[in-house]
């Protein structure tokens, strides 16, 4: 029986080339690839099949570059934003490792690894400065990005996410949805799991038949061991956090009915970023801001981007 959430990805791919960009897979370092859709003009078009894209070129116009959370790959997670987009700015979205066709034969399952392996893949693609916006885990691998490359990464745009999850957040976060671990919740295995997680990451209730719930669990939840694994990379102590003095601009932009993370851990995490940071929420969303509410969002990201970029001129 044809898998209906696989058949769909060839249309995905075909709107995405449309928009403007395309498939580009980069070596890391022996054993680390990553997946990714860049610029088309920055890479060549091979008249063979067989034939791999080689990179032509530098991105000519700002960069912003997407990450995307734990239940999807970056093209889903993204796709009502790259059209938005790719106009004005020169589009990156990664696959982190373990999600689409990234990979690694390393044992480090750390954001701060996502993040190096990121920053290195970025720098091999002709990217010197850029934009990142982060969603829920790819938030927090934004936040490293810029805590250890803050020549590269000049501003930041972050959705239903936090610096860090420490431990005594993950535990209440949990037990307030009524899970007992972050595998439970983000690794569902059955029908149920994924429609209990859709019900707490979406404001609006969604219905979807059982049939095409099943298929989404069979492409998009790959790598269970990997996964299992980041999740618990993910969790530090309490004792361990230490804030850093961020130089970049910030902006956190939230779906006001976030049940994961929740606008106060927005409103407290902005008090704790200090002034350089602001902060915006979108009604009648959750989780899923940018999937719920993707003409708003847009609007509010391409207006901080255009903000940041005129005061950046001015200087």
């Amino acid at each position: 029986m044809v898998n209906l959430v696989a058949a769909q990805k060839p249309l995905i791919h075909g709107l995405m080339k449309m928009a403007g960009i395309r498939p580009y897979t980069i070596e890391i370092e022996s054993g680390t690839t990553m997946s990714f859709w860049v610029p088309s003009e920055t890479i060549s078009k091979p008249k063979k099949k067989e034939a791999k894209p080689q990179i032509i070129a530098k991105p000519t116009k700002p960069v912003v570059v997407l990450v995307h959370g734990f239940a999807g790959e970056g093209i889903v997670t993204w796709q009502f934003q790259v059209g938005a987009l790719t106009k004005k700015y020169s589009v990156y979205i990664p696959d982190l490792l373990f999600f689409g066709g990234s990979e690694t034969d390393k044992t480090e399952r750390s954001p701060r690894f996502q993040a190096e392996c990121l920053v290195t893949a970025l720098r091999k693609l002709g990217v010197e400065k850029c934009i990142v916006v982060g969603f829920s885990y790819g938030g927090m691998v934004a936040f490293k990005m810029a805590e250890m490359y803050p020549e590269l990464v000049q501003a930041m745009v972050i959705s239903g996410s936090i610096l860090a999850m420490t431990d005594s957040i993950s535990a209440t976060s949990l037990q307030e949805l009524g899970f007992s671990s972050s595998s439970e919740l983000l690794l569902p295995n059955s029908v149920k799991g994924l429609k209990a997680l859709l019900s707490i990451a979406a404001y609006k209730k969604l219905w979807f038949p059982d049939r095409l719930h099943r298929d989404f669990l069979e492409v998009m939840f790959t790598n269970r061991k990997e996964r299992g694994e980041l999740l618990e990379g993910l969790v530090v102590s309490n004792k361990d956090i230490n804030i850093p003095n961020f130089p970049q601009r910030i902006h956190l932009l939230w779906g006001e009915n976030d049940q994961i993370f929740k606008l106060e851990l927005a409103q407290t995490m902005k008090g704790q970023l200090g002034d350089g940071t602001t902060f915006e929420s979108i009604e009648k969303a959750g989780h899923l801001v940018h999937l719920e509410r993707p003409c708003v969002y847009n609007r509010c990201l391409k207006k901080f981007i255009d903000s940041f970029l005129a005061s950046n001129e001015a200087k």
